[in-house]
Formats: structure tokens, sequence, C-alpha cells
């Protein structure tokens, strides 16, 4: 399938690594030209160079600027110059890595005011700062479209990440919130929950469990592949076909949609 995004311009945040690289790899691959961010500006640039390799696409393809998206004013920044670059922004994918595990006990207020603006803020000042752009691709007859990756935890909460289960469910009001009144634009606006997929932020996380409780990260990891209705951990590459997809004209007729890409882990009937 075509999926008629050839010469557009997105944006992803969070792309040095993990889900944000692999989303940025996709659409590469697609014919995209691609702006990809992080706050590490050696870890950007090697992402650069990697995601040039990885796809063979023209060098002028990919841009790379460093930001930090807990500072609106670096993200305001780096949004003009992704603009500025490649003529527009139509395409938006919020993101940013997860917040630490623990307990009530062991949070406190600095490090909840830390996670809301980590996951929660970065996502509304992103959409803030490209929703000029987005609503020009519109006007001119593109595609516009912005996908905000959250977690399954929005929709069943997981043990240990306090943090992360609180600042995901206030992305989805956010994205609900927005798709709304920007439909009127043209504008699409989704989430996409990813399950457990083997990227680092995983492999963290299973070394945070077995430095807590002592359990094999062996033993961690054949259980939450048991509790999906697949039996396996996800890869980057599938959960970087779902959000290129949703991302696309292909999808036109989707917004307001939360995704839980997952292999059936999240048991809710909705």
């Amino acid at each position: 399938m075509d999926l008629r995004l050839n010469h557009s311009h997105a944006f992803v945040a969070g792309s040095s690594s993990g889900l944000g690289r692999a989303i940025a790899r996709q659409l590469l691959l697609e014919g995209c030209r691609v702006t990809i961010c992080s706050r590490s500006k050696e870890r950007i640039h090697s992402a650069r160079s990697w995601l040039i390799a990885e796809t063979g696409c023209p060098e002028q393809n990919v841009h790379a600027v460093t930001c930090d998206v807990t500072d609106e004013g670096d993200i305001l920044r780096a949004m003009e110059a992704a603009a500025s670059t490649f003529g527009g922004i139509n395409l938006l994918v919020t993101n940013a890595g997860g917040p630490p595990t623990g307990q009530v006990d062991d949070l406190d207020a600095d490090t909840w005011r830390g996670a809301l603006e980590l996951n929660l803020m970065s996502t509304i000042n992103l959409s803030r700062a490209a929703l000029p752009y987005l609503r020009e691709a519109a006007k001119e007859g593109r595609h516009a479209s912005i996908l905000m990756i959250t977690s399954l935890s929005a929709k069943q909460p997981i043990p240990s990440l306090y943090l992360s289960n609180v600042a995901r469910a206030g992305v989805q009001g956010f994205a609900k919130s927005l798709s709304e009144e920007v439909g009127l634009d043209g504008i699409t606006v989704n989430t996409i929950l990813p399950g457990y997929t083997r990227t680092d932020r995983l492999s963290h996380l299973s070394e945070s469990l077995n430095e807590r409780h002592g359990t094999p990260i062996e033993e961690i990891e054949a259980g939450w592949a048991a509790n999906s209705a697949l039996k396996r951990i996800g890869t980057e590459d599938e959960f970087a076909a779902a959000s290129t997809f949703l991302l696309s004209p292909r999808a036109g007729f989707i917004t307001g949609v939360a995704l839980v890409v997952d292999g059936g882990a999240v048991k809710s009937l909705l």
C-alpha cells in the first residue's frame, strides 16, 4: 500500500533511539523528510548517521536538531529551524523518555513535577508550537497529522509506574480535546500506546525491577510476554509501521483514537 507520504515533512521528538528513531526510519523509507531531535547533540547526530545508513536516503532528507522538550523556548527554536529547513511541517510525533519507576512513598513533589513536564507538558508544548505549520499545510491541501506516543499504562496502569500512569493519561485527555478543536482545520490527532516493546527503555525497566525485587530479568520479561495474547514482546519495527500508517493520508478519517500496539496485553473491551 502506498501511504502517500512522499515529500511530507515530519518532526519526530525524542528520536535519538528507541521508538522515536524507529518511526523516523519508517517515515524516511516512505519518502518523508524528517527532522529528528534530542537534548543530546552527540546522540542525535549519531542517530542521523544511523538513519542515513539504514535507509539509504539522501543526507539532506534528515535534519538533526538539539532540543530539550521540557524547555518551551527550545521547542519553539527547534520547530522554527525544522520548518525553515524543509519549507514547513505537516506531521508531528510527540515523544519523550519514560519517567523513573517507584512506589508512591518513593516519589516527592519535584519528581512528580519533573515527570509531568517530561511526558505531559512536552506533548502540549510541541503540539502548540507545531500547530501554525500544520494549519498552513492543511490550508495548502496537504495531509496534516499529530501522533502522540503514550503507553498502554494510559489504559491499564502498570505497577511501579505511578509517574507514567498519571502523565500518559493526561496526554490522552489532551489529545482527545485537541482532536475536536483542530478537526475543523483538517488536522488529525491520535495517540499510540505501545505495550512491552524491545527497546533500551524496556531493558532499563527490567533491570530496575531486578534490583528492587531480585527477580531474574529473564523471568520478568517472560511475565510481560505471558500477559499478551501473542505471548511475546513486540519489536520497534512493528510499532513504527502502525505509527506511520496513523500519520499517513491513508488514515485521514481516523482521529481522536488511542491505538494500543501491545500484542493483546490490555484486556479491556474498549
